[in-house]
């Protein structure tokens, strides 16, 4: 976390968090799950749907696979029969990075008439696809205002990395390349693969339950030399991940609970378990909001830091700045009107989330850079 102090300051651990997702910030959060064909996206997908308490609308993306994720998650029972329809949207007309406008945009605009029924949106891309353009379909003025992005997740095959290859059936893949007609990027699977971690805020090993630790490991250092730095690479069987890891958390800064460190038991590399670690610190003082997003960039990667949310009062301003990151994507915007506290004393409040977080070091390098 990061802090520039125009004042006096003092640090605490706190903690408050729920499972709701996006009442409190206005907006509603949009986590993108990429990946090639057979990575472990649609199993991922129904634990979180079954798993995350949160009431979720799901935008799945295949072709030339007769809408076979689309049934999975259909079938799994995630939500009542009544609003399946208006929360499992199947496109099929192609690549969706190659369709933002005709079909992504339309369709978001559609879900976000009903944003008060849902706490987020996951879109499931097809294998093919290129997540940055649907990143940057975020910025479009039908939807920035709206929504905003949760991250990207890409999935990879931790028992095809292990063996070599990126993915488990090149033939597969390249069949399903052949059936889309509209797809405009003929991208190597190298390449495409690459271009995946490039845009990944997490990355997630699926099958990492079928190789042994240092084919692990070696799957680990080759995801390590091509994705940003600070984003987090976790392994993962049969799509079993804290929700709280890929979907976000949010926490209430304003309820007095216990100082406390939430911790929740994962099952995490080859069952042994890890626990999950939430840090809530608060910084009272006069902080710049360039200053702030700086240091909280520069924390998130020297502690490993998965996930953080805050919020930021900054002197003279009414609203409140919502801060939101998971990995290195970081995030920041003034709360809506209704959120304003006009009489709150200006300062700094973060959760973050991640394994084996040292909470005094956190502190001390939060004061530090803030300092």
């Amino acid at each position: 976390m990061n802090a520039s102090t125009m004042g006096p300051s003092s640090l605490k651990t706190e903690t408050a968090i729920s499972p709701a997702g996006s009442a409190s910030a206005g907006r509603l959060p949009v986590t993108v799950v990429t990946g090639f064909l057979g990575a472990g996206k649609t199993t991922l997908l129904r634990r979180l749907l079954l798993g995350s308490g949160q009431r979720l609308a799901v935008l799945v993306n295949e072709f030339g696979e007769v809408g076979i994720d689309g049934d999975l998650l259909r079938s799994c029972g995630f939500c009542p029969e009544e609003e399946l329809d208006g929360r499992l949207v199947e496109l099929t007309n192609g690549c969706l990075c190659c369709t933002v406008q005709d079909d992504f945009l339309p369709t978001m605009t559609t879900l976000l008439e009903r944003a008060d029924q849902l706490d987020g949106i996951v879109v499931e891309t097809s294998g093919l696809a290129l997540p940055e353009p649907l990143v940057a379909a975020f910025q479009w003025p039908e939807i920035r205002s709206r929504t905003r992005v949760n991250g990207v997740v890409t999935v990879v095959d931790g028992e095809a990395l292990a063996a070599g290859a990126v993915v488990a059936d090149p033939a597969v893949l390249e069949a399903q390349r052949r059936a889309d007609p509209s797809l405009d990027h003929a991208t190597a699977i190298d390449e495409l693969f690459a271009q995946q971690l490039a845009c990944a805020d997490l990355v997630l090993i699926s099958r990492a339950d079928c190789v042994d630790p240092a084919q692990l490991e070696r799957v680990r250092e080759r995801l390590q030399s091509q994705i940003r730095p600070g984003t987090p690479v976790l392994p993962m069987a049969r799509g079993a991940v804290a929700p709280e890891l890929v979907l976000g958390l949010d926490h209430d800064p304003h309820s007095h609970s216990h100082d406390h460190d939430h911790k929740h038991e994962h099952e995490h590399e080859h069952h042994h378990h890890v626990a999950i670690e939430a840090k809530a610190l608060r910084l009272a003082g006069r902080f710049e909001r360039a200053a702030v997003e700086r240091a909280l960039r520069q924390l998130i990667q020297s502690h490993g830091v998965v996930r953080l949310k805050g919020r930021l009062r900054l002197s003279g301003k009414a609203r409140v700045l919502e801060l939101q990151a998971v990995g290195p994507r970081l995030e920041s915007w003034f709360s809506d009107p209704a959120g304003r506290q006009p009489d709150a004393a200006p300062g700094l409040e973060v959760v973050v989330l991640g394994f084996q977080l040292p909470a005094d070091d956190l502190q001390t390098t939060l004061a530090a850079l803030l300092g």
